[in-house]
């Protein structure tokens, strides 16, 4: 199989199961919103701020450097040092897993009482504690499976992680839901730790089956504790500011919300409503680029090591054009179907509000997700982690201006800004190292034609039927707009061109 076959192999296989899981996922959140409600939803996605920080320190900065070193071995030392680097990286997991577990369970109260001010916290942070071992190996093992390009072993852990996620978070919340909020949001936590113990096993036996691939035949270049370390703690330290300020700006969102006047219930209803429920929407599309954006790591930092940087620059162009074309149109349908994705999801209007309010940032969100993705693999994470940082800090400062002012729709402001901020400052690092070239007029103009003619055909041909939509007749007028756009882009296109050469042949003569 040829590297270009390989790459859209596995990067169309991930898309698939990304696709999947993220869309069961969203059914299954929709869910579970509707059984433990809004308040339950916006208490459990402050405690999930915590947990992320505690997550970040465990892995700190390990499944990108395991990606990067693999992928560096094989293009330099044909991967035969590639079973050092995953004895390291082990050892280097286990130190700060351990640390973070131990420190999540002695501090739990403390966070709970003081930092969350809700004592309904302290038990679901405990319980998550114990995940952290088991995330952070799975992590290990994740980044291995990108950087030898054997994905397929990812996407089994996802789906088996994703079944049995499903399966015991509806037992518990069936069975602890009625008994209130608090039991509610403790059976959610106890489903979290079942499931990422379970991914870690699935990971642990295919990665002990596939060992056997990699030669014992000692390198020339023999990766050391401190070559892990060394790339994997600078990522770490940025992901740690980074963690700890979005933590702070999560915790300052109902904060301020009191702040304005809002009452605890009415805070959590909303920051639930817009962090837990519309931008989940707006991210499951992304679904199929994340897989590709993923696996553009371990291809830079290959052709990095090659010298092949023609190469480079044509899979960044070709990256970037595609994505902004998918963004472009995903954003026009957003917004347009907005009122009826909030209802068929969640049974709410304000959510569809709040879609039709961010989607036009996702042009900007798709395409600084691809981006950072080049510049990991080209080795500018250290430059990503300061742009990072800076986003956050500003994001904190925002939030703590703007909320009591504007409310949650000054959240919303903050994410529309910073997205803006940060892609603005990773493109130009990009276009430095690698001069990429957007087409305007084939990856703005063109989709954004095609997809306002299909939607503007969509809402004359169908009855846009908001709070009364149905599921299935949502899912055929997307469907046939996207079809419709398909079709539109092409003709438009074929046009542009025709005109184009007839116009050269003009000046021919």
């Amino acid at each position: 199989m040829t590297e270009r076959r390989r790459f859209f192999y596995n990067g169309a296989l991930l898309a698939a199961v990304g696709i999947a899981i993220r869309a069961v996922g969203m059914l299954f959140n929709a869910y579970i919103t509707r059984t433990v409600g809004a308040e339950g939803i916006g208490l459990y996605t402050i405690i999930m701020t915590v947990y992320s920080f505690a997550i970040t320190f465990a892995t700190s900065g390990l499944s990108l450097t395991v990606t990067r070193l693999v992928a560096a071995d094989i293009g330099e030392n044909s991967g035969r040092g590639v079973r050092r680097i995953l004895f390291n990286s082990t050892i280097y997991a286990l130190i700060f897993s351990t640390a973070a577990a131990v420190s999540l369970l002695f501090l739990s109260k403390y966070l709970g009482i003081t930092v969350l001010s809700d004592s309904r916290t302290v038990l679901p942070l405990k319980i998550l504690a114990l995940s952290l071992i088991p995330i952070a190996l799975s992590s290990l093992y994740g980044g291995y499976f990108v950087g030898v390009r054997r994905v397929a072993n990812n996407a089994v852990a996802q789906v088996m992680g994703q079944i049995f996620k499903i399966s015991v978070t509806v037992f518990f919340t069936i069975r602890y839901a009625p008994r209130g909020i608090d039991a509610a949001v403790i059976a959610l936590a106890v489903s979290t730790t079942l499931t990422e113990a379970l991914s870690f096993l699935v990971a642990l036996v295919q990665y002990l089956i596939d060992k056997r691939r990699l030669t014992r035949e000692r390198g020339d270049k023999q990766r050391s504790f401190y070559d892990v370390a060394s790339m994997a703690l600078p990522l770490a330290v940025s992901a740690y500011i980074r963690s700890a300020l979005l933590t702070l700006e999560h915790v300052l969102i109902p904060m301020r919300l009191r702040k304005r006047g809002d009452s605890l219930s009415e805070s959590l209803s909303a920051y639930g409503m817009l962090h837990g429920m519309a931008l989940p929407l707006l991210i499951l599309p992304l679904s199929p680029l994340s897989s590709f954006a993923g696996l553009l790591v371990p291809e830079f930092a290959e052709s990095m090591a090659a010298g092949k940087d023609e190469r480079m620059r044509r899979i960044a162009n070709r990256a970037l054009n595609v994505t902004l074309s998918y963004a472009v149109v995903l954003s026009v349908f957003l917004a347009t179907f907005s009122e009826e994705l909030g209802y068929v999801v969640y049974d709410s209007y304000g959510v569809g509000r709040y879609i039709r309010l961010l989607s036009p940032v996702i042009p900007i969100m798709y395409l600084d997700h691809v981006t950072d993705s080049v510049l990991k693999g080209i080795g500018e994470h250290v430059y990503s982690m300061w742009v990072n940082i800076i986003d956050s800090l500003l994001s904190v400062l925002l939030v703590f201006w703007l909320i009591p002012v504007m409310g949650i729709g000054g959240y919303a402001v903050v994410i529309v800004v910073m997205e803006g901020f940060n892609f603005i400052l990773s493109a130009t690092r990009l276009y430095k190292r690698i001069p990429f070239k957007i087409n305007v007029f084939k990856s703005v103009l063109l989709p954004l034609l095609s997809a306002v003619l299909s939607s503007a055909l969509c809402r004359t041909l169908f009855v846009m039927n908001g709070g009364e939509a149905k599921a299935l007749w949502l899912i055929f007028k997307l469907i046939f707009s996207g079809a419709i756009c398909f079709a539109a882009y092409k003709i438009l296109r074929g046009a542009f061109r025709i005109l184009s050469a007839s116009k050269k042949q003009k000046g021919l003569l």
